[in-house]
């Protein structure tokens, strides 16, 4: 009986976020939302989840406390090496011949995979020819992103990624270390373009050669993936390329038949001609 009650009360907060700020959770995976609700419920000292939305309603503060709860900051640079060892050997000779290119990185969280792929076509040489487009609905990871600061503590593990990566220098050069941060080069977003974009709501915005997009649809239920990949492919140039995250496909996609395997191992897909 409780769980029933829960779920309508989920099913309500979701729709007063919605109809109050425009932020659409309802069609996301509704096992990870609720587990995620019912954390915040629990540190934000609500009795229920009717309290917190009530809360919500008509506390603004309250938003972006939830927002940190119900979007998914938790990424590396680097992360799955091999992915980028892909883009480097596999991907990026087909970019090169391309006067100026476009990057997408979609849900881009607190920025690791950004710096990441600025560091990889800086090392390839296409950096100064190509603007990167960082999209992300929670304005707090957007501004975590944009100062491209992360605990040193974490520096490591993303150098050993880097070096598995292919990494053509020493991502110490990327950095300087300062009372237990470290502070990426600002010259790594001199052409990044930060902006708030969702993948439930809004619309196509440029054309694109690459779309990262990894570790978000598997939060999303089936319609809300179909309705992102079909965004995806509206928005990238003819041959563009796709790169989902290791648990994610296009196999159950009413799309799927716009894009071929390119390298199927790593979810890497590529845009057919027509």
């Amino acid at each position: 009986m409780r769980d029933g009650v829960e779920d309508l009360e989920i099913q309500l907060l979701l729709e007063a976020l919605y109809q109050r700020y425009h932020y659409d959770f309802r069609r996301y995976a509704r096992a990870s939302t609720k587990r995620r609700l019912l954390l915040a419920r629990d540190r934000l000292g609500f009795d229920s989840v009717s309290m917190m939305q009530a809360g919500l309603l008509h506390d603004p503060a309250l938003l972006p406390r939830l927002l940190d709860f119900l979007t998914v900051q938790v990424s590396e640079m680097f992360r799955d090496p091999s992915y980028f060892r892909a883009l480097r050997e596999q991907v990026l000779p087909h970019l090169r011949t391309y006067p100026s290119l476009k990057v997408w990185v979609a849900g881009c969280s607190n920025g690791e995979e950004l710096y990441s792929l600025a560091i990889l076509f800086r090392e390839e040489g296409l950096d100064q020819r190509t603007l990167f487009y960082a999209t992300d609905i929670n304005p707090s990871a957007l501004q975590a992103a944009e100062a491209g600061v992360y605990p040193l503590d974490q520096v490591r593990k993303f150098t050993q990624n880097h070096q598995k990566s292919g990494g053509k220098s020493s991502l110490s050069e990327y950095y300087t270390a300062d009372y237990g941060r470290a502070a990426f080069d600002k010259t790594l977003r001199s052409r990044v373009v930060f902006s708030d974009h969702s993948l439930v709501t809004d619309a196509v915005f440029a054309e694109m050669h690459l779309i990262s997009c990894r570790n978000v649809l598997i939060y999303f239920d089936r319609a809300l993936q179909d309705r992102a990949i079909g965004l995806f492919r509206d928005s990238l140039a003819r041959k563009g390329f796709l790169g989902l995250g290791s648990k994610e496909n296009l196999r159950f996609s009413s799309h799927a038949a716009a894009f071929s395997d390119f390298v199927r191992e790593e979810k890497i897909y590529q845009r057919r001609e027509s």
